[in-house]
């Protein structure tokens, strides 16, 4: 043996060496026919492309020229594709002559080319001249799509296995380049680091799934909502904290009871029990179902019950996971509100009893006081005529505080009446441009001031005002009552001094003043500034019936906004008031200092 052992290892090393190297060589050889073949394929491919894709330019062109179209870029891109058609197929029949079957369709394919193409040269010849008819048989007749993938398709299956025999060879020459003791070296080296590796993953996926049952038993527990999760048979598997607390148990008594025995029968309802069973069974989900229970405080509560279907990671079969929300507080407001809305019912039916009666207390002024005042001053005046000049000044005093007495009370009447309706008339909400209802009533008056009051001078500035939504007649009532104010407490102002400003809130909605250099009054009475009958001089120093800033403030209060003032006795009055952007931001609102809403 020793004498054969430098031989055999001799044999051995020539075998080791040469035989990978002759292997290799042949695989080399193999890999490059096969490399060959596939360029072979990859030019086959690349020319019935080029030839498709020249087919199509040559049907595009004759079609854009048949248009109208004839631009020397779009000849020589006729000319350029017409030139290489035909030598494209040329030179796929030189490629595939080895192969009868390829050799056949690529002939059919060349005489449906020649077919297309004087269908082409026709259409692109004729151009504005060609038919419908003859653009369509150039595109439908000689088809020629299914031929090329017919060759295509037949290079794709050659090439399948033209690269299989490339694989397998480069395969050969890469196992021969290794030698026995570097592949069992490999083996080796491979099977230590995969082992290595198992084992490494094997700890980090264990520590990785603790510290996850870890982080989702603390979530779990710092839901504050009871949560339990039961099997097929409705036995506890797992429960939060809430849970726990909520129904005085703990986790060693509860796990595997069954939910209906859990907190002295507090889930030992029949219809729940059934639902929760469908969950699991069925495949359903439970929303918001009602259950009253009696917990272990004594309290009766109303739960709201969700249940649905979750698969364990650790169990073969699903559980029901259920949660349970406390909504007896929720349930104990919807009640109450119930109980409101029905006295709030009987609230509206009152005001509509009080609408109705004060409708007919409307009426009845309207109809029965103004008759009677109107004969009181009709007869008084007529008593004045019948006298004629033989009474004495007090005969006449007396006649006029008759007449004076009715007209004022008729105008009493006729603002009670405006203020009457002001509150029940619907809104007929509509733009409103402020800035011509101001011009409007300042006109009016100034054409009163200067018939009352000649050589009266007013001086009015007046900013840009906006354009709101609201019922113009009742803001055309507040601007009258509040610039007739202005102009009458100024009147003995020289000149009279009217100021009207707006500026936008920061909510935003419109801040309006109106500002004069009137009278004024004093603030300790402006408590009783906008009283029905609310008056702060008397009637013989300024005339009026205290009806205007009642009106104006419930117009107002219509429109979602509010009304306040600031004076001075002797330095003038100032008025703000606001209205919302749109009546839909309309609502209660107040004012700090002296806001009178």
């Amino acid at each position: 043996m020793s004498r054969w052992r430098l031989p055999v290892l001799g044999l051995a090393i020539a075998a080791i060496v040469v035989g990978p190297f002759l292997i290799m060589r042949a695989a080399i050889g193999e890999s490059d026919i096969a490399n060959e073949k596939v360029l072979h394929t990859r030019e086959v491919e690349l020319l019935m492309q080029t030839v498709a894709a020249d087919t199509r330019s040559l049907e595009g062109a004759a079609v854009i020229r048949a248009r109208g179209i004839d631009t020397p870029a779009l000849q020589q891109r006729f000319d350029e594709a017409r030139a290489r058609v035909l030598p494209s197929v040329d030179a796929v029949l030189q490629l595939t002559r080895d192969n009868p079957e390829q050799l056949a369709r690529l002939g059919a394919l060349r005489g449906n080319i020649e077919q297309k193409l004087q269908r082409v040269d026709a259409v692109y010849a004729s151009g504005e001249r060609a038919t419908a008819r003859e653009i369509d048989e150039m595109l439908v007749l000689y088809p020629l799509q299914r031929l090329i993938d017919g060759i295509v398709n037949e290079e794709q299956s050659l090439l399948a296995d033209r690269s299989a025999r490339a694989q397998r060879a480069d395969r050969n020459a890469d196992l021969a380049s290794w030698t026995a003791m570097l592949v069992q070296l490999a083996l080796l080296l491979g099977a230590t680091y995969f082992a290595v590796r198992q084992q490494s993953g094997r700890l980090a996926a264990e520590g990785l799934a603790a510290r996850a049952s870890n982080r989702s038993a603390l979530v779990l527990d710092s839901v504050r909502e009871p949560i339990v999760l039961i099997d097929r048979e409705q036995r506890v598997v797992m429960h939060n904290a809430a849970f726990a607390e909520l129904y005085d148990v703990s986790g060693d008594e509860i796990r595997g009871a069954r939910l209906a025995d859990v907190g002295d029968g507090a889930w030992n309802h029949a219809e729940t029990l059934r639902r929760l069973h469908d969950v699991l069974a069925r495949d359903r989900e439970l929303w918001d179902h009602r259950l009253n229970q009696s917990t272990v405080d004594g309290i009766e509560r109303t739960m709201l019950v969700n249940a649905r279907r979750m698969p364990l990671p650790d169990r073969e079969d699903a559980v029901v996971l259920v949660t349970a929300s406390d909504v007896t507080a929720q349930t104990i407001s919807e009640r109450h509100i119930r109980e409101l809305n029905q006295q709030l019912e009987g609230k509206v039916e009152q005001v509509s009893d009080v609408n109705r009666e004060l409708e007919a207390f409307s009426y009845s002024v309207s109809h029965d006081l103004r008759a009677p005042l109107r004969h009181i001053a009709g007869f008084a005046d007529k008593l004045g005529r019948h006298l004629g000049g033989d009474v004495d000044e007090k005969t006449t005093h007396y006649l006029g505080v008759i007449g004076s007495s009715a007209r004022r009370m008729s105008a009493l009447i006729d603002d009670l009446l405006v203020y009457s309706r002001l509150g029940r008339s619907a809104l007929r909400l509509q733009s409103v441009d402020l800035q011509s209802l101001v011009a409007d009533t300042r006109a009016m008056l100034d054409s009163n001031s200067s018939a009352e009051h000649p050589g009266h001078r007013i001086e009015w500035t007046v900013t840009p005002l906006p354009i709101v939504v609201g019922d113009e007649n009742m803001l055309r009532q507040v601007w009258l009552n509040l610039l007739g104010n202005a102009v009458k407490y100024s009147s003995g102002s020289e000149p009279a001094q009217i100021e009207v400003d707006c500026r936008r809130g920061d909510d935003g909605g419109y801040q309006f003043s109106v500002r004069d250099n009137g009278a004024g009054f004093d603030m300790q009475y402006a408590g009783k500034l906008f009283g029905v009958f609310q008056r702060l001089h008397s009637a013989s120093e300024f005339p009026g019936t205290g009806v205007g800033l009642a009106s104006v403030r419930r117009v107002l209060g219509r429109h979602g906004g509010r009304i306040w003032a600031d004076a001075a006795p002797g330095k003038g009055a100032t008025f703000h008031f606001t209205l919302p952007a749109s009546m839909s931001d309309a609502g209660p609102s107040s004012s700090p200092g002296h806001s009178l809403t």
